[in-house]
């Protein structure tokens, strides 16, 4: 969803994507339109909130009709595709969300995009570098930091990120005994 940030200390924040990808077409599934997709963010439910998609490099916009589980699948209809055929041909295109439109998250909650190249600073003030990737993990994300001290994983807790300042694109951490390399 994100790529890793190549700025140099003190450069500035690069602005947001207005597309971010948020699933991936895998196959057709049944007859009558439908996608079996591969999520992309986290929590998948997040997909269903979507009203409007759009999929490939063209970012051809659709009307989501329905998002729900299958077992352990999400599958997707969109408005206008109708038959297999039509699904086949979507097989493999990725699928977009115009930034604006992603749903709101509650407090402290922030979108993988949001924290990438955030400066990450410990609560004694010294700075560790910048937030360069965000890890999913079966149980909480991991920060992957990269600076002059080389590369330094935080987990994604309230013990650890004390602060998200996304006006002054500012993380401050507490580090726990062992975080350091």
């Amino acid at each position: 969803m994100h790529k890793p940030n190549k700025r140099g200390p003190g450069q500035k924040r690069a602005p947001v994507p207005r597309f971010l990808i948020v699933a991936r077409v895998l196959k057709a599934w049944g007859l009558q339109g439908e996608l079996k997709v591969q999520v992309l963010i986290s929590p998948p439910q997040r997909l269903f909130q979507l009203q409007t998609v759009y999929l490939g490099e063209s970012l051809t916009p659709y009307h989501v009709e329905r998002c729900w589980w299958h077992c352990q699948d999400v599958l997707l209809k969109l408005r206008g595709c109708n038959d297999r055929t039509c699904a086949e041909a979507l097989q493999g295109q990725t699928v977009l969300v115009d930034s604006q439109d992603l749903p709101p998250l509650g407090p402290n909650e922030y979108y993988a995009h949001q924290l990438v190249g955030l400066q990450v600073v410990t609560i004694e003030g010294q700075e560790l570098g910048r937030l360069t990737e965000v890890l999913e993990t079966g149980a909480n994300d991991v920060y992957v930091v990269r600076g002059a001290g080389g590369e330094v994983l935080l987990p994604a807790r309230i013990e650890v990120i004390r602060q998200v300042d996304l006006e002054k694109g500012v993380m401050t951490v507490c580090l726990l005994p062992g975080l350091l390399p």
